[in-house]
């Protein structure tokens, strides 16, 4: 049983979210987390790499390059400096179906808050606990409509539950639900040669777009104060700088942006905010509004048999926009069907960044990869 305190010390902990997820502007910010160990060690930039089955999350196009089955799990216990019973479990799947001639996809997010005490608004007296959390079910398709390119489609079911009863005068739970869906887009050019030379680039870039997140507004208590969730915009780069018969190194490039939009009769409808948030502001205030993430990863070993791969990344948000800033660190190994990876999170390289609540953020990922044809190894990386 947890005290009162701790529940005022997680409603923070849920407030501080918003702010450096959403600035403020924005309901269910746990959709933003990035959820897989191997994006985690590259920065959390995985939108044009987008080659395992945490594409779901990063660029469902990416799956459209993949074949055979995928099952993940990723644990993380999350905002360690806090000392709370804080952390999110994410499972994916994936599985090529040749008579759909694509894929089918799904993911389980859950976000734990704990358990708390139960009182009444004067009395402490402890009337029964209860446990807060958010969770999504997304269920995915993706499929390629030329060889270079791929399309990835999703549907995502959101419940939200962090309280089970009235607060208040209020009359509706805390409790909500609501539906979002996602497009993506990945070029993965098997020839391109750079302008004017004959160097050919293709089967080494990979660009990736997705739009994620868009749907209607969430609500807690009454329609009047509903909130929008957060709809992302994703711009990613891969690009394999080297790669031989047991050595490859990918450098990965992301540019995300939220887009949601308020003006003074409240926040904008998804439809009507993914074309005003990009003009809402000065021009060079939506500039400073883009996040920036990149890394780089390096493998070593023979595909099929085992791999072992090292990953670092930097994550940049201006200060005036949530002032996150992290340096990543990983690694991941791959034998026969079977892979691990683990990423980590550190602020202590910045100025006053030891006692940040991201600092010392672990992930861990189990994976299972089977059936897959030599073309879908063709990404980047080399993959299972």
């Amino acid at each position: 049983m947890k005290s009162l305190k701790r529940l005022m010390l997680v409603i923070f902990v849920m407030t501080f979210f918003v702010k450096t997820f959403a600035q403020g502007e924005a309901a269910v910010p746990f959709l933003l987390l990035a959820p897989d160990s191997r994006a985690g060690g590259v920065g959390e930039s995985g939108t044009g790499l987008a080659d395992n089955s945490a594409a779901i999350f990063w660029n469902p196009a990416g799956i459209a390059f993949q074949t055979g089955t995928e099952i993940s799990i990723t644990h993380s216990n999350w905002l360690p400096q806090f000392k709370l019973d804080l952390f999110y479990d994410y499972l994916t799947f994936r599985q090529y179906i040749e008579e759909l001639n694509g894929s089918v996809t799904a993911s389980i997010t859950y976000m734990n808050f704990g358990e708390f005490v139960r009182t009444g608004e004067t009395d402490p007296t402890p009337l029964g606990t209860f446990r807060s959390f958010d969770a999504a079910l997304t269920l995915g398709y993706a499929t390629k409509i030329h060889p270079d390119w791929g399309l990835g489609f999703n549907f995502r079911l959101i419940h939200s539950r962090l309280s089970d009863v009235s607060v208040g005068q209020e009359k509706g739970k805390g409790v909500a639900t609501s539906v979002s869906f996602d497009i993506g887009a990945m070029w993965r050019p098997r020839t391109l040669f750079l302008p004017f030379t004959d160097i050919d680039i293709g089967n080494q870039l990979s660009i990736g777009m997705n739009l994620s997140n868009l749907g209607p507004k969430i609500y807690y208590i009454d329609k009047a104060q509903a909130d929008p969730i957060p709809t992302n915009f994703r711009l990613g780069f891969a690009y394999r700088i080297f790669s031989d018969e047991f050595n490859s190194l990918t450098y990965t490039l992301d540019f995300s942006k939220l887009l949601v939009s308020r003006d003074s009769t409240g926040s904008k409808e998804f439809y009507e905010a993914i074309f005003t948030a990009w003009g809402d502001k000065p021009f060079r205030e939506e500039l400073r509004d883009i996040v920036t993430s990149m890394g780089m990863e390096y493998w070593y070993g023979t595909p099929g048999d085992f791999l072992f791969a090292l990953r670092t990344g930097f994550f940049y948000e201006d200060p005036a926009y949530g002032n996150r800033k992290f340096v990543t660190f990983g690694a991941g190994i791959r034998y026969d069907i079977y892979g691990f990876d683990f990423s980590y999170i550190t602020t202590s390289v910045f100025k006053n960044g030891e006692n940040h609540p991201l600092s010392d953020t672990l992930r861990f990922t189990v994976l299972i990869g089977w059936g897959a044809v030599p073309e879908s190894t063709r990404g980047l990386p080399r993959g299972i």
